[in-house]
């Protein structure tokens, strides 16, 4: 196959690449800055140009674009968001509408911070309910909401009657690669910071990479699914009970909680926002379950084991 991977040349286009090329695939990385593996094409993220003709004849479209929300949620920043989701999302379907022979699929990233903050009851596809209004919520954290629902807007109304559409809310995304999520996590846990953030009962919810890459290979395979899909394991926990699995995992007893306050102060010099950590991401991937995708890591103890061990050997 053919795959198209704009927005690609960061850690989550990496694992994808690198798992399409080992099974054969041809990959063609759409982005601004250089790729680290496949082929490299560049592109501003919002006008038409010579890699739109890369997508002619393609098989699939896997749309990563997007600025990343590790960062201060400022207003210039949120707006940055919302533009470089909008804007790729928009030319990826203008580009795939004039295609000739247009992919069979369009996957495109989304967010299970879609979903509302809560604690009562898992948000899945059918019956979860969409944040932004939760009373006990920050009201700034509905602009994150905002985003989502027009990055999905946005695909859903783009004109391609040959292209399947999918749209991936995809929770936090493990892979000890430098610099994701997992490498942040660990490195607060190495050096004894790794205990409950505020009163740790907010909800995480997760996914191994090799689950993301396999999810993606299932969503392609099944022309079935379209519309929005949860990528995400099916066991979330409580953020201090994930802490608590990954010192575990680590070897390490020590996990210092974090008060909201100190969470505030932390954030200012990371530059990055509490909204991260604090709100609750209770997820699960119910239309996968149902269609029969099965897990290869279902729950964090093991999947955090697996990762500790690979971030150990890559050190």
């Amino acid at each position: 196959m053919k795959i198209v991977i704009p927005g690609g040349s960061g850690q989550l286009g990496a694992v994808l690449a690198r798992a399409f090329l080992a099974q054969g695939d041809e990959v063609v990385i759409v982005s601004r800055g250089e790729a680290p593996v496949g082929r490299h094409v560049k592109w501003d993220g919002k006008t038409l140009g010579a890699w739109a003709g890369e997508l002619d004849g393609a098989d699939v479209v896997v749309n990563l674009a997007g600025r990343s929300v590790n960062c201060r949620y400022t207003p210039e920043n949120l707006a940055q968001m919302m533009s470089s989701r909008v804007d790729s999302t928009r030319v990826v379907g203008e580009a795939i509408s004039q295609a000739s022979s247009p992919p069979r699929v369009w996957l495109q990233m989304s967010t299970a911070t879609l979903y509302a903050h809560r604690f009562d009851a898992p948000n899945d596809e059918a019956t979860g309910q969409i944040g932004g209004h939760e009373p006990d919520a920050p009201a700034y954290w509905a602009r994150s909401v905002a985003i989502a629902q027009a990055w999905e807007r946005t695909q859903a109304e783009a004109s391609t009657p040959h292209t399947r559409k999918v749209a991936m809310r995809t929770s936090l995304t493990m892979s000890p690669d430098r610099h994701g999520i997992f490498d942040t996590l660990l490195g607060l846990t190495r050096v004894g910071l790794g205990g409950p953030a505020s009163n740790g009962r907010q909800w995480v919810s997760w996914l191994h990479e090799r689950d993301f890459v396999r999810a993606v290979q299932f969503l392609i395979a099944h022309d079935d699914l379209d519309g929005g899909v949860n990528l995400c394991a099916p066991n979330p926990l409580p953020q201090r009970d994930f802490m608590a699995q990954l010192r575990a995992a680590y070897g390490i007893k020590l996990g210092l909680p974090a008060t909201k306050w100190m969470l505030e102060l932390g954030a200012v010099f990371l530059r990055t926002d509490t909204e991260l950590l604090l709100k609750s991401r209770y997820v699960v991937p119910k239309r996968l379950l149902d269609a029969g995708f099965t897990f290869e890591f279902p729950v964090w103890v093991e999947a955090a084991k697996e990762l500790v061990g690979r971030w150990r050997s890559a050190r």
